[in-house]
């Protein structure tokens, strides 16, 4: 990866449009599912590959936006009262919510992706509020704004329990203001540290967002009271009057639309494409952003269809994150696993184990991602249990190992090089630039095949060794530095 501070990808957002130097081929849909979505199985792919690229995004942001919100467990809406009244301690319910998440994210494409992305943005840690009601009702705002209008998603999650609690909302009174959600809502998620606004506008802000205290029972919903609220007029970015919650946001996206979309838009482009970044790019997709009054799905529709997306430049240039690195290599491969398994609840664990415990990021900046995912510990335990994973696997069903090969390489072949470097490149995001580790992989993958076998045609796919051949260059595969890149 670049370790300057410009960026070296200098295509346009000129749609991507393939041609014999610059095919759409099975690297280009992986990479667009990995970003866009948590990975692609091979019929996925295949069936990606018989669309143009530009419908492909067309279909995948439609997807997102007709999709509902997953349905609310029984628990959803209740109170402390209601939880006490079951056997259960209230984590089981927040547990099990977080291994919902994994099961969206498995499932779901663009629509959980933007989950996962917003619930690093418009940060809650579920620990610091515990009820599970609440983490479902901050979460089902993720989901329901997730490819909406920034706008009214800035409005909801304000004024949503979960942040109410965790950012002092519910503290603000007019008697003892509190300036925690006034000066988040401005450096973390609209403007950006130091940008466009003031120390005093944070102070009138806190002013204008008093009386959300009011709550009938502890973990109900928390709802307005006036007595609580500062009737005075306040002043906010030069604005006089006697503003309240609405009017703080209202003011807030009319005198700050540009610095709120060129922040937003660089956030998008640091997660979709590339932590260095091209400033004229945001720029373009800041004046979408305005031009589509903070509408998402536009800007989300210019920057996926385009040749700066799709450029090679874009590939391999950030670190898998612990959600990525698990489910990624599940849907790619399609595992089949055993009922027992306990998929989302391993991979949930995985991911708390590896620092990225859902709905629970670091602090209220979040995770910061890439490199601050990788140090000597978390490698190793990566490379540990997706080796549990794969044998789990292996134990569960050998035969789907081969069936795994045959549909990377789109059918049966005898040409053992071929077949190696196909599966070695379909996990990785970009061709190595060493032959050294192709080279590792074949001689693993050839195992203890007699060498004449691959020279006179009796090796095949269908060869009975295949599926432990498989197996194990998928465990000399996860250890190389390259496939923790996506």
């Amino acid at each position: 990866m670049t370790t300057t501070n410009t960026s070296c990808n200098v295509a346009s957002l000129d749609v991507y449009s393939p041609n014999n130097s610059n095919p759409w081929n099975r690297q280009k849909v992986n990479h667009l599912y990995r970003r866009l979505g948590f990975g692609a199985t091979p019929q996925m792919v295949n069936n990606a590959l018989n669309q143009s690229p530009s419908n492909l995004v067309d279909n995948l942001i439609d997807e997102a936006l007709n999709l509902n919100p997953t349905p609310a467990p029984e628990w959803g809406y209740w109170v402390k009262d209601d939880f006490d009244a079951t056997p259960d301690n209230p984590f089981v319910y927040r547990r099990d919510w977080k291994n919902q998440m994994v099961a969206d994210m498995f499932q779901n494409n663009l629509r959980d992706r933007l989950t996962l992305f917003w619930s690093n943005h418009f940060v809650t840690e579920d620990i610091n509020y515990q009820s599970p009601a609440y983490l479902f009702q901050y979460y089902n705002l993720l989901q329901l704004h997730s490819i909406g209008n920034f706008k009214e998603f800035t409005f909801d999650i304000g004024l949503s329990s979960a942040m109410l609690i965790y950012l002092n909302g519910y503290e603000n009174t007019k008697n003892k203001p509190n300036e925690n959600y006034g000066r988040e809502l401005y450096e973390l998620f609209t403007l950006g540290v130091d940008n466009g606004y003031t120390q005093n506008d944070i102070v009138e802000t806190s002013r204008a967002l008093t009386g959300w205290n009011k709550r009938e029972q502890r973990w109900g919903p928390i709802t307005f009271d006036a007595n609580k609220f500062d009737n005075e007029d306040k002043t906010i970015f030069g604005q006089v009057g006697n503003w309240d919650y609405t009017d703080v946001i209202n003011i807030l996206f009319e005198q700050r639309p540009q610095q709120i979309a060129e922040f937003i838009c660089g956030k998008f482009y640091r997660y979709f494409v590339s932590p260095v970044v091209n400033q004229n790019i945001v720029n373009q997709l800041a004046q979408t952003f305005l031009d589509n009054n903070f509408e998402i799905a536009p800007v989300l529709r210019r920057l996926f269809k385009s040749e700066h997306f799709f450029d090679e430049k874009t590939y391999g240039v950030h670190i898998k994150s612990p959600v990525d690195v698990q489910i990624n290599f599940f849907k790619d491969l399609d595992f089949e696993l055993p009922e027992d398994f306990g998929f989302n609840n391993k991979i949930r664990g995985g991911c708390q184990e590896l620092g990225q415990d859902l709905l629970k990021p670091v602090d209220v900046a979040g995770w910061q991602g890439d490199k601050d995912w990788i140090d000597s510990s978390t490698m190793t335990t990566r490379w540990d249990r997706l080796g549990w994973y794969i044998w789990r696997a292996w134990r569960h069903n050998e035969e789907q190992f081969r069936v795994i090969a045959k549909s990377i390489l789109g059918g049966n072949s005898d040409d053992v090089v071929l077949v190696s470097k196909a599966i070695m490149d379909n996990f990785l995001s970009k061709e190595l630039i060493n032959d050294t580790e192709y080279t590792q992989g074949l001689e693993i993958f050839k195992d203890q095949v007699p060498e004449n076998y691959f020279e006179d045609g009796t090796w095949d796919l269908d060869w009975n060794t295949v599926p432990r051949q498989t197996y194990q260059l998928l465990q000399f595969l996860i250890k190389i530095p390259e496939f923790q890149l996506k």
